[in-house]
């Protein structure tokens, strides 16, 4: 069934025979979305079952799709090594995971909505999680007829195909929801949908006016206020994560303190990266919540660990990648030899330089300069400062992806004219990947994969260049970024079964954001740049962003334990994985090792938020 939109285009509904299909168009809202009621009748003589597909197509070359947090554009550059869900037009290698067709389950993405950008323009469709048809399904397939033409569907119930991603390189079958219609059932289907401008940044007002229809059912209970959150959060680090000897913030701590390994040892990672998961920015975050609230102990153990990575320096000046109990300082989580991973290091660099207005140390401000001047010396004549690095001999070893950008923010928090020079050649560098609106590189562990961390680097650097040029054209990139970023930030709460542990707890994830389309598991890394998006907000007039960033305060607010068997674990054990979809692991469980960084984020975001004062949220969000 054919059915034409007021304001242009096509909605296609299709329901095998013998159903009857009737639809009702909405009033139009401010972006061009329109709401479209479909009432569906099944009139076959016996049951059946039976999977309504709901679409729209545009004509398309060279397509360019977005589900958000899921699926950007390739979603998957051709020379990532990471193996996840690839688009590639005419393409059916799904062993390989490549194909022009795919088809996912909604809890998969941040918001249910499938988006596509053609020859000339584009269109949208988007949906709830449910429907009474059970977990709705995000859809779109290329055909190169024609001169190309791009589908975007909606299905109900979902099908994922060619195969199923479960976070790894090894496909599963695909797979399907079931419905069994009984002669004469009916059931009315709600879509959204609308046309789009050619600029692929057009999703941004969609998704900001689609988040603001949601959140009415979407609300989010804090467990704690942001002040006990802060302390739990403390002294997680510094109880679970904290070790003397020789002074290191443990990445992995087991909830269950009499679980070991196959070695007879704790399941406890015995690792330190100097950023990232673990190291200098946690270590700072726990300097200032130590020295706030006048508690020696934390200060000391902080000073402790940032003073222990200053120390040990590579031999190219940089810091190392990694330090590990039984071998020492090593290299970065890539198989690549010897080699060091910018975004890890341009981190802990920039959070030595703000720990270093906390507490002044020649030997800090030493280990700050040699990273600093290392990474000035290697950035190209193009502002490129590189991804991979020669631990010994400083050569860059890659310079693909954007993950120099957080050293354009630790070039331009010094303050430093020959410093911030160069994080300005960077910044005008990586503005390409933000205009792309495919930002990729920054974490470690998925080469060249996008990520929500590129996101929250963009912000974080753009954000730094304009606090210290007061360059309008940095506040746009900034803003833009954080655009991005946002669309991997969940708009509404993920139904979860009543007897999984995070719909026994009611967790909301409205404010979590997905990992990446390789690693799709929800997480709290985005409160990393929690200042900087209130900081947005007051630069630009615009209340939008710093509610984002309280709403994530709110949402990892949730699930805190604050006594010793909270939700089976100890006080001040974090989590890093929230499983909102089947991935890594079944739907509605979490992971249960605490991360220095979750801790140690957390921190860092009611640091920054006490730091600021009170600033007005909605109930929901309330950050007492």
């Amino acid at each position: 069934m054919v059915i034409p939109d007021p304001d242009g285009g096509e909605v296609v509904v299709e329901a095998p025979e013998p159903f009857t299909v009737e639809g009702e168009w909405g009033e139009r809202l401010p972006t061009g979305r329109r709401e479209l009621r479909l009432i569906v009748r099944y009139d076959g003589a016996a049951p059946a079952a039976r999977t309504v597909r709901v679409s729209r197509s545009v004509p398309a070359a060279h397509p360019w799709w977005l589900i958000p947090g899921l699926f950007y554009g390739e979603n998957r550059p051709a020379a990532c090594e990471r193996v996840f869900p690839r688009f590639e037009a005419g393409a059916d290698r799904p062993e390989e995971m490549v194909s022009s067709r795919w088809g996912f389950r909604a809890d998969r993405a941040a918001t249910p909505a499938v988006m596509v950008w053609g020859d000339t323009g584009g269109a949208a469709l988007i949906a709830d999680e449910e429907s009474a048809l059970g977990t709705t399904g995000l859809a779109f397939e290329h055909s190169e007829h024609g001169g190309g033409r791009a589908t975007i569907s909606l299905l109900f119930p979902y099908r994922e195909y060619p195969i199923t991603y479960y976070g790894s390189a090894l496909p599963l079958p695909a797979e399907a929801g079931t419905h069994v219609w009984r002669p004469g059932e009916s059931h009315v289907i709600t879509v959204a949908t609308c046309r789009l401008p050619a600029d692929r940044h057009a999703y941004a007002p969609l998704l900001r006016e689609d988040r603001e229809l949601r959140l009415a059912t979407a609300p989010i209970e804090p467990w704690e206020g942001v002040e006990p959150a802060a302390d739990i959060a403390a002294e997680g680090l510094y109880r679970w994560h904290y070790d003397p000897d020789p002074g290191v913030l443990l990445e992995t701590v087991g909830f269950d303190r009499e679980v070991s390994g196959g070695d007879g040892e704790r399941v406890d990672r015995q690792a330190m990266h100097v950023g990232w998961v673990s190291g200098i920015p946690w270590a700072a975050a726990l300097l200032e919540h130590g020295l706030r609230r006048g508690r020696p102990e934390h200060v000391a153990a902080a000073t402790r660990v940032i003073g222990f990575i200053c120390a040990n320096l590579s031999p190219s000046g940089t810091f190392w990648g990694t330090w590990y109990r039984r071998s020492g300082w090593s290299q970065s989580w890539t198989p690549i030899k010897d080699a060091l991973h910018a975004r890890t290091l341009g981190e802990a660099t920039l959070f030595l330089v703000r720990a270093l207005r906390l507490r002044p140390d020649p030997e800090w401000l030493a280990a700050a300069r040699s990273n600093l001047d290392a990474m000035v010396a290697r950035q190209r004549p193009d502002g490129n400062l590189g991804t991979l690095h020669h631990a010994a001999t400083g050569e860059v070893l890659s310079w693909s992806g954007a993950s120099g950008l957080t050293w354009a923010a630790a070039l331009a928090e010094t303050g430093d004219p020959g410093y911030l020079r160069a994080a300005e050649r960077a910044g005008e560098y990586y503005a390409s990947f933000v205009d792309d609106e495919f930002i990729y590189g920054a974490p470690e562990d998925v080469d060249l994969a996008p990520t929500s961390e590129d996101g929250y680097a963009a912000v974080i650097a753009y954000m730094a260049l304009h606090r210290r040029t007061g360059e309008r054209r940095w506040l746009d990139l900034a803003r833009r970024a954080a655009d991005w970023m946002l669309t991997f930030r969940y708009s509404y709460n993920v139904r979860f079964g009543p007897r999984t542990p995070l719909g026994v707890y009611g967790f909301a994830t409205r404010g979590s954001d997905q990992a990446s389309p390789s690693n799709q598991h929800v997480h709290a890394y985005g409160l990393v740049c929690t200042a900087e998006l209130i900081e947005l907000s007051e630069a630009l007039g615009d209340p939008y962003y710093a509610e984002r960033a309280h709403e994530t305060l709110a949402c990892f607010r949730q699930l805190l334990p604050a006594a010793d068997g909270d939700v089976n674990a100890y006080r001040g054990m974090i989590t890093e994985r929230y499983y909102q979809t089947d991935c890594f692991q079944p739907k509605g469980m979490y992971l249960t090792l605490s991360h220095a960084w979750s801790a140690g984020v957390l921190l860092l975001a009611c640091e920054q938020v006490l730091a600021r004062g009170r600033v007005a949220v909605p109930a929901d969000q309330d950050s007492r």
